[in-house]
């Protein structure tokens, strides 16, 4: 389950052979800008066909954005999809029903935007918890979640290793706030924030006995 998942860039990612630098430049190209919506989702839907790994598997997106929902879902990102905001009302029953088998969620920098209201609904009723993977960004707390999660026997492990890019600074101004919420967590802005871009920490959750058995650093693989 991908939560604040758009147009589903992260399915497509996961799914099929394509990068992101790949989908950078299909979607900045003068011939896709100038395609409407109805002729962009149905070049893509025979895109992604094209580039489908064998071993894709099924991906559910969340977002308040509807039309976003509905793309990754008319091109075949999505294998279902839902335009409900949790943090104001608790799941729908179809959406309640869709979550109930979801063996790992993401969230790749929406956590700022998250509470404990969306993610306690998805765990709960759950003989086996999901494990959880958030980006978050530099300039949140994680700590409201991780204690959520932690109550449903969830241990959560920060990757200390390495940050990860998020997105460009619309403005100075956006970026003087990151630089100075960073500092205040007690973490260095520089070569990071200071460069232009939001960073972002890898948290996973997991049951302890995973953790053990499966050390982040393991999974991570960083050279």
């Amino acid at each position: 389950m991908d939560i604040c998942c758009s147009y589903g860039i992260n399915a497509a990612l996961l799914n099929h052979h394509v990068t992101l630098e790949e989908l950078y430049d299909r979607y900045t190209s003068p011939q896709v800008a100038g395609m409407t919506t109805a002729e962009l989702i149905d070049v893509d839907r025979r895109y992604y066909a094209a580039r489908r790994r064998p071993d894709a598997v099924p991906v559910i997106g969340l977002d308040i954005a509807a039309p976003a929902v509905a793309y990754g879902r008319a091109v075949g990102l999505l294998s279902a999809g839902f335009a409900e905001n949790m943090e104001a009302a608790p799941p729908s029953p179809a959406l309640y029903r869709a979550t109930r088998c979801t063996r790992l969620i993401t969230v790749t920098g929406g956590a700022s935007f998250l509470s404990e209201r969306t993610f306690q609904p998805l765990l709960e009723g759950r003989r086996e918890p999901p494990w959880v993977a958030a980006f978050v960004l530099r300039t949140s707390s994680y700590e409201d979640i991780a204690d959520c999660l932690a109550r449903f026997g969830l241990t959560t492990q920060k990757d200390t290793s390495r940050t990860y890019p998020q997105r460009r600074f619309t403005d100075i101004d956006e970026q003087q706030y990151a630089i100075a919420a960073v500092t205040a967590a007690g973490d260095d802005p520089r070569g990071k924030e200071t460069d232009g871009r939001f960073h972002t920490t890898l948290y996973l959750t997991r049951p302890a006995a995973h953790a053990t058995a499966h050390p982040l650093h393991a999974l991570l693989h960083h050279p």
